[in-house]
């Protein structure tokens, strides 16, 4: 192809995109389904300047460039995009809807947007159904201390997974992490009414956070998510208990 004709193929803007620096790693990011928030300033004015050229690059795969009314970005992948997909488990999902929350909530004010896993946790045990809850540790959970450790272990697991994500931040090697505005992604059926938090609320005490039973689009969430194997996640997990 020459370059005269360049332009039936692809935009100046478009060109000056994908030949920036900063692409080849935003669209890794993008397609293992990581959000963009305004907390990753650098990749987020990127995706700003060339929303409408990326959105046409990426319809391409068969995907969509979103941006969310909170300002943060990600792709969503149509049924037949050429870009992976995956959905994200039943725990993944409460854990979301529960950041969500404390997204919302006066708590984020009061610490300065700061939670420490024990904080997180202690939260689902207090919002959450428990029965439901140590359900997804094993059938034959009952709530002892250990089914509770176990459960822990789960829900570290899990919020690393959405850490991957862009939903939260970790704050050093310290435990704790700042809730990104990325985790409106869970609170999606919830934007409008009169108050939102009490709607996510509702969500979670009454287990809709947790359920398959309604469509994917309504009630689980499609991301493209990185595969990660239970060696990994282990290997994971001791890094964490080594920092």
């Amino acid at each position: 192809m020459s370059l005269t004709n360049i332009d039936e193929y692809m935009s100046e803007n478009l060109a000056k995109a994908i030949t920036n620096p900063l692409f080849p790693g935003l669209d890794s990011a993008l397609r293992s389904g990581r959000h963009i928030s305004t907390e990753d300033m650098d990749n987020h004015a990127f995706l700003s300047d060339f929303e409408v050229e990326l959105a046409g690059f990426y319809q391409r795969y068969n995907s969509e460039l979103v941006k969310a009314p909170e300002g943060f970005f990600y792709l969503r992948p149509r049924s037949t995009s050429l870009i992976a997909r995956s959905v994200l488990s039943e725990l993944d999902m409460l854990v979301g809807k529960v950041l969500c929350f404390l997204y919302l909530s006066p708590e984020r004010l009061a610490h300065e947007g700061i939670f420490t896993n024990q904080e997180l946790f202690e939260e689902i045990l207090s919002l959450a159904d428990e029965k439901k809850l140590m359900r997804l540790v094993t059938h034959r959970a009952t709530g002892s201390d250990l089914d509770k450790e176990k459960l822990f272990e789960k829900v570290r697991t899990s919020l690393r997974r959405l850490r991957r994500l862009g939903m939260t931040i970790s704050i050093g090697d310290s435990g704790k992490f700042r809730i990104s505005e990325a985790v409106f992604r869970f609170g999606a059926d919830v934007r409008i009414g009169d108050d939102i938090k009490e709607a996510q609320l509702r969500l979670i005490r009454d287990g809709e956070a947790v359920t398959h039973a309604q469509a994917p689009t309504q009630r689980s969430l499609i991301l493209d998510d990185e595969a990660v194997s239970p060696q990994e996640e282990q290997q994971q997990d001791q890094a964490e208990n080594d920092a």
